[in-house]
């Protein structure tokens, strides 16, 4: 690999780390290229990539990024599961980690925090996204018909007040 190729290689590692949600490492060693694919495949549907970098260029590339602390990890055969959602690719990777033993989880990180292999198997159990914002709107939306309910509650007892008076006076 020449000098500009390592350079354009870091570049790019510092994008993926810059804006990613999180990145799992792993081991991938004697892995088949069928399951390299499959792998792939299935981050590719959750909205991820994964990649093979090499452990010197990815340790020059985190110099000075949030995951900085996350260097260490970046020995042997390394591959880098990321994606901008900070559960699509912790989830995918444990998933997979499950059904094979070749693919092993070292750890990863989301922006300052370092997770072990344990951490991003809690980080796969988070609800994504999506689940957390639908979770937001429903609880806004209930609180917004409960103000709804009780700035109505005194106009509606006023209302059936008056509306007794109006009987009374007519019997």
């Amino acid at each position: 690999m020449d000098r500009q190729t390592k350079e354009a290689t870091v570049e790019e590692l510092k994008s993926v780390f810059a804006g990613s949600g999180s990145v799992v490492l792993a081991h991938y060693s004697g892995m088949t290229v069928a399951e390299m694919t499959e792998l792939r495949a299935k981050l590719r549907e959750a909205g991820g990539t994964f990649k093979v970098v090499r452990n010197r260029l990815a340790k020059i590339a985190l110099q000075g990024q949030p995951g900085e602390k996350a260097a260490h990890m970046f020995t042997g055969p390394v591959g880098i599961a990321y994606s901008e959602d900070f559960v699509s690719a912790p989830k995918v990777a444990v998933e997979y980690a499950k059904g094979n033993d070749k693919f092993a989880i070292l750890g990863g990180f989301m922006d300052e925090e370092v997770f072990d292999a344990k951490g991003i198997e809690a980080l796969s159990k988070m609800p994504s996204r999506e689940e957390l914002i639908g979770t937001i709107v429903g609880r806004l939306l209930g609180q917004a018909g409960e103000i709804v309910s009780r700035v109505n509650a005194p106009g509606q007892t006023l209302a059936g007040c008056i509306q007794v008076i109006a009987e009374k006076a007519e019997a």
